[in-house]
């Protein structure tokens, strides 16, 4: 896939390419994912409102896919560039102003363009069809909050996670989240976090060894997000403080007997839960005043003012779920592929 767009251009979007043909697709399929990740939904979030709306450019005909490269739009309908003119000229610390300056010389800067957060709408887009074409194996995949600003959950029960603003399973940590999220934001800060991924029915055998390893594959895709600066599967750096006999699963008749390896072997899925985590950095755009250079290298200060979250959490727990669908999809492809020597199917 190849996303498109900027923050506070027309709008972003995505071409989806090796799609097959035959999958029921519609708009309507995009609302309940686009709704979860929109902005303005309530007020522990950015206050730009966008309805993002996904409009079929290409690919669909009488409501089915045809097996060409599939466009989907989501036009920008609330933008404000006003507050962005001082970065015109000067650096936000933390974000991709400098590294898109140096390396581009001249960008798009009003809502940060490119590398905003406005382009996971995209990937939630391509989410929802990658989920359509892994639904014959029964994939089952869900994220959820573990860690807010320090604020750990202390227990996981998924059934709870709609009920909360973070998406967090744990009722006591999500009110705590709730107060420390007010909190910096009146102070004009950010906040990071951790969040879980859970991957229920995966079937043992996804996986392409060496290089396109399962595990491999789902950290290039989550790291590909701008606020995610950490990745572990199943024990993860536990693991290292664990000897052989700890961390192995017992293999038995009836499946593994516990799963530090979160459901992958030498890169390959081997049928248990997939367990994945991930570790988001603070919000770069912050309302406290921060040193900073200008274009020319010079010494300033800036104190920016704009509409921004103060968390990535919890708009990006859908984006988490889209792109683990779009790792497993291009997997469950490319494993229909192989056949054995002298097989007919």
């Amino acid at each position: 896939m190849t996303t498109f767009g900027e923050s506070h251009g027309q709008g972003v979007g995505v071409v989806i390419d090796g799609c097959p043909p035959g999958i029921p697709l519609c708009s309507e399929d995009f609302v309940a994912d686009m709704t979860r990740r929109r902005p303005g939904r309530h007020d522990l979030v950015t206050p730009r409102k966008e309805e993002d709306r996904v409009e079929i450019l290409s690919g669909v005909f009488e409501g089915l896919t045809t097996g060409v490269p599939l466009t989907l739009l989501v036009r920008n309908r609330d933008v404000d560039s006003t507050p962005y003119q001082v970065l015109r000229h000067l650096f936000r610390p933390g974000h991709a102003d400098y590294t898109y300056f140096k390396k581009y010389g001249h960008y798009d800067y009003r809502g940060s363009g490119r590398y905003s957060a406005r382009e996971t709408a995209a990937r939630v887009a391509a989410g929802v069809v990658a989920g359509k074409i892994v639904a014959p194996l029964g994939i089952e995949v869900v994220a959820y909050t573990i860690e807010l600003g320090g604020v750990r959950a202390e227990k996981v029960d998924l059934s709870l996670i709609e009920k909360s603003p973070f998406f967090c399973p744990d009722p006591v940590a999500s009110k705590q989240m709730e107060e420390i999220i007010l909190d910096a934001r009146q102070k004009g800060d950010s906040l990071g976090g951790i969040a879980e991924i859970r991957v229920r029915g995966c079937p043992a055998g996804l996986g392409e060894p060496i290089f396109d390893k399962l595990d491999a594959e789902f950290a290039k895709a989550l790291m590909s997000i701008g606020t995610v600066k950490g990745f572990e599967v199943g024990a993860g750096f536990g693991a290292a403080t664990m000897k052989g006999s700890e961390n192995n699963d017992p293999i038995t008749p009836t499946g593994f007997g516990s799963n530090h390896a979160g459901g992958i072997l030498g890169g390959i899925s081997n049928g248990e839960e997939i367990v994945l985590r991930v570790a988001m950095k603070p919000i770069p755009s912050i309302g406290l005043e921060e040193d900073t250079v200008d274009r020319q290298g010079r010494p300033a200060k800036l104190k920016f003012r704009g509409r921004f979250d103060v968390s990535a959490i919890p708009r990006i727990i859908p984006v988490l779920e889209a792109m683990v669908k779009i790792v497993l999809a291009d997997h469950y492809l490319r494993s229909k592929t192989i056949v054995p020597y002298g097989f007919a199917p």
